[in-house]
């Protein structure tokens, strides 16, 4: 019984079903996004490609990873010339930041255990950002489960697509398609970023990943790019404890 309380608190301010969007709305919204998302498996079947790995290979890394801007590290890495472990480390820590996703979907979802397993796997930055755009944990499923399988889906098929006209395309380089993933993940994450401290951390990480690129090894620049948020909020202590001291 207190078991059963305490998940009930945990979610307590989390309305049920009353004063929601219409199931409609949120089904369009969120098949919005999954469609314009999922289109741009295209451009990571063809950068794959374009940068020696198999068919197979490019479509296990959709169906298994399914992030797709650890995908396109990964695949950028190796391209460069980068060093396979370090492509993959890189390729990690990007998608580290779904795990914390997942801390807060869990508590909004609050799904049956025997689901969470495969709920996992649509944890990633599109999902989290229409379930949490919704008001009632009915809408909040409704949109993380719209916009998980109409991505999932189509980001397979094209990536799958694009794997295969990759040969028909020629020199993938010139068409400029490794930059449609960071494109989207951008247009993403942009108005994510409310406060001061949101955009320092990300204007100091595009300066390291873009700054060491010429200098680092393929691959270590993401890396480096995530000391951008221990320096912005050191400094920013700082600066609240010179202010205290005032």
């Amino acid at each position: 019984m207190a078991e059963r309380t305490a998940h009930a608190d945990t979610h307590a301010d989390i309305p049920a079903d009353r004063g929601g969007r219409p199931d409609t709305a949120v089904v369009r919204d969120a098949l919005g996004v999954g469609v314009a998302v999922g289109l741009s498996g295209f451009a990571f079947g063809v950068t794959s490609a374009g940068s020696g790995l198999s068919l197979v290979q490019t479509c296990v890394l959709s169906l298994l990873v399914f992030t797709g801007a650890s995908q396109f590290a990964l695949v950028g890495a190796l391209a460069a010339g980068g060093n396979p472990l370090t492509a993959a480390a890189g390729a990690f820590f990007l998608g580290v930041r779904n795990a914390f996703y997942g801390l807060r979907l869990s508590q909004l979802l609050a799904l049956p255990r025997a689901v969470r397993p495969f709920a996992a796997q649509w944890v990633i930055d599109e999902t989290t950002a229409v379930a949490l755009a919704q008001p009632t944990r009915r809408s909040i499923r409704i949109g993380f489960v719209v916009t998980g399988l109409s991505l999932y889906v189509l980001w397979n098929l094209t990536t799958l697509l694009g794997a295969l006209g990759a040969e028909a395309l020629g020199d993938t380089a010139t068409w400029g398609l490794d930059a449609a993933g960071p494109a989207v993940f951008l247009a993403l994450l942009a108005p994510m970023l409310r406060t001061g401290t949101e955009r320092a951390v990300a204007g100091l990480a595009v300066v390291l990943g873009l700054g060491l690129l010429p200098v680092l090894p393929a691959g270590v620049p993401v890396l480096a790019a995530a000391l951008a948020a221990p320096a912005v909020l050191f400094v920013e202590g700082r600066r609240e404890s010179r202010k205290g001291l005032r």
